[in-house]
């Protein structure tokens, strides 16, 4: 499925595994195009909650979405209708909304004819849920990413904290859980043909992972 400008890398796996900050180092040493779609899913529940629009307002989703301007910018910016939500996109409100809003088929089906598109013409590191699966069954390299409960925690602990979140270890390990067993239950239809290589973070640095999935995209003729 390779395009004119290099591989398709899907990236998905569970919460605190690491996800984005590999696929951003990946498409930066790649030169390719991070595609963070879980921003993407973000940016509508942020925007819907605004709105005072809930998962089950389908018709308010539907006008929500026809004229919603969300942009993912190279370096992880996020742009909604032109304001910078980068940062209100990730903290915890919408971190424990976005999988309702995820959910809703009208929201899927949207997001994933916008992500095939910038995904089209390849060179392109898509991470978030099912991008091996429904977004890009046929991507070159199919990448699911775990790591251990501790590790995670850990890790979106001092995410929160470097944000001036106040929030304590249990309560991150907590929501980790909630969001493990709702992702378990998740299927949006579709299935992963080829080979999925499965990589396990825990104990390993951001940048031992990154050159790790580089040497793999590497191995597909990146």
């Amino acid at each position: 499925m390779a395009g004119p400008k290099g591989l398709i890398i899907a990236i998905d796996g569970v919460i605190g595994a690491g996800k984005s900050t590999a696929a951003a180092g990946v498409a930066e040493a790649l030169s390719y195009r991070h595609l963070d779609t879980g921003s993407m899913y973000r940016a509508v529940a942020l925007a819907a909650t605004r709105a005072a629009i809930a998962p089950t307002d389908t018709e308010p989703l539907r006008q929500l979405l026809r004229q919603l301007e969300i942009e993912v910018e190279p370096g992880g910016r996020v742009a909604l209708g032109g304001e910078d939500v980068s940062s209100e996109i990730r903290d915890i409100e919408t971190s424990r909304v976005v999988g309702s809003y995820a959910d809703v088929s009208e929201v899927r089906e949207a997001l994933v004819r916008r992500q095939r598109r910038l995904g089209l013409e390849g060179g392109v590191v898509a991470e978030g849920r099912d991008m091996a699966t429904v977004v890009f069954p046929a991507a070159d390299l199919k990448i699911r990413m775990v790591a251990n409960l501790a590790q995670r925690a850990r890790r979106r602990l001092e995410e929160f904290l470097a944000k001036g979140v106040d929030i304590t270890l249990d309560q991150v390990r907590r929501d980790i859980r909630v969001r493990d067993l709702a992702d378990e239950v998740r299927d949006y239809g579709g299935s992963a043909a080829g080979v999925v290589e499965e990589v396990d973070t825990s104990g390993l640095s951001p940048q031992q992972v990154i050159d790790r999935l580089v040497d793999l995209a590497r191995q597909c003729g990146a």
